[in-house]
């Protein structure tokens, strides 16, 4: 089943894909990647990618920001492979994928990717860098509306010089490269207010983010709103729909770290005070696809008890470690079928992930999760879960408490492949 989302906000996340077996993505060192490993490493990643753009059509999620690291040392002398050829049905079979679902991808290079650097290999590495963005992007088959976000890079001493020299180097840039460009502002070199000045000069698109604005606003009196407004003519029709970054602080953290989770009635007072008519929403946060599926049944057109229940059997044994009373209050809420108390749901949901696991609640949990295999497990798989069970009852102190839980969960998982069981497979119990 697919979920209807509004059409007003598209809802997204970057990258990583939690809690989904088998969708983890590999690397390796310069001086292991043998044209051997490399291929494998790419026909892994592709498969990663692959789950995870079913994952993403399958929750509703249809903004998605793909790894730039999927394919190792893209930019780099190191891969020499033809990997776009290699890969051509691959990649063609995902990229079709995407547009069948109406999902719009994204690449966002790293920090080392500086247009206007002073130094002209640091220039020329970026370059190579975008080369290998805009041909991953095209080896899909997306449009431009699928694009490539970047910072305008350093001020080095001279802003003045350090914005001319990156409408120089823009201009020397392919015309496809140009086309997928959009620029965002960032929280230490340059404003939204800057670099929607550059956006206009050179006609290029720019991502709105709300958290880098509160950290280094141009004008600290003029809201979100504000500013989402100024940005949406640079967006045309070849563009797409226009997108923002959306990001919440972490508490007791430094400046600008995303927060672990998005919380949900920050981010409805967020987006209730728009205007604009329709928006792409890119959600930059620790927990990822988890926070993007809590948005978009958040904003959905039509939210059904069905979802809840699906989101439910994820979190029931997370909850249940860390509060047995809103795992109770939960069980109870869902019990109108006639209901889709949304909100309620995830208030009761981000309550408990807040409290601290204890030895009880964790032990409590572990037992629920053993019940599915006690029937299943060999003599010495019982032995080795009540001996796992027995020290985690009598842990002392958090550090203890967290190292046998972890042993107790490995334990667990183990389990859970082996007898191939697809309900706890899809449990977060064991990536929370």
């Amino acid at each position: 089943m697919t979920l209807e989302t509004a059409d007003r906000y598209r809802i997204g996340y970057a990258c990583i894909t939690l809690g989904v077996h088998n969708i983890n993505y590999r690397t390796c060192r310069q001086t292991n990647a043998t044209p051997e490993l490399l291929m494998q490493i790419i026909a892994h990643n592709l498969d990663a990618l692959e789950r995870a753009i079913d994952y993403n059509q399958h929750n509703g999620i249809r903004l998605f920001r793909i790894s730039s690291d999927l394919i190792p040392f893209g930019s780099s002398p190191v891969n020499q492979l033809a990997w776009r050829e290699l890969f051509a049905p691959q990649l063609a079979r995902v990229g079709k994928k995407i547009q069948q679902a109406g999902m719009r991808v994204s690449m966002h290079p790293g920090q080392y990717t500086v247009l206007n650097s002073m130094s002209e290999s640091v220039v020329q590495n970026a370059i190579e860098d975008l080369v290998y963005h805009n041909r991953f992007l095209d080896s899909l088959g997306v449009g431009s509306a699928h694009k490539i976000i970047l910072h305008v890079g350093g001020v080095f001493g001279d802003k003045i010089q350090a914005i001319s020299r990156f409408k120089s180097i823009w201009s020397s840039l392919d015309e496809s490269i140009q086309r997928r460009l959009v620029l965002e502002n960032d929280d230490k070199s340059y404003t939204i207010n800057d670099v929607l000045e550059l956006g206009n000069a050179l006609g290029i698109p720019v991502v709105y983010d709300n958290l880098h604005n509160r950290l280094k606003p141009s004008d600290a009196s003029k809201t979100d709103d504000f500013w989402i407004n100024l940005c949406r003519p640079l967006w045309h029709d070849r563009d797409g729909r226009q997108k923002i970054h959306y990001s919440q602080q972490a508490p007791a953290k430094n400046n600008g770290s995303h927060s672990e989770s998005i919380q949900i009635d920050e981010f409805l007072a967020f987006v209730d005070d728009l205007t604009v008519p329709d928006l792409d929403i890119m959600l930059e946060v620790k927990n990822k696809n988890l926070s993007a599926r809590k948005c978009v049944l958040a904003v959905a057109e039509k939210p059904v008890m069905r979802e809840l229940e699906v989101e439910w059997s994820r979190y029931k044994y997370t909850v249940l470690e860390h509060d047995p009373e809103d795992y109770a209050k939960i069980r109870q809420l869902l019990n109108d079928k006639q209901s889709s108390p949304v909100l309620e749901f995830y208030h009761l949901l981000e309550h408990a992930l807040a409290q601290p696991v204890t030895v009880g609640h964790a032990e409590n949990a572990a037992m629920h999760v053993w019940g599915y295999f006690k029937y299943k497990a060999d003599a010495k798989e019982k032995t080795q879960a009540m001996a796992a069970m027995d020290r985690l009852r009598h842990a002392d102190g958090e550090g203890q408490i967290t190292k046998l839980l972890a042993t107790t969960k490995n334990l667990l998982w183990k389990l859970t492949i082996k007898y191939d069981d697809k309900y706890l497979t899809e449990s977060l119990y064991f990536y929370l």
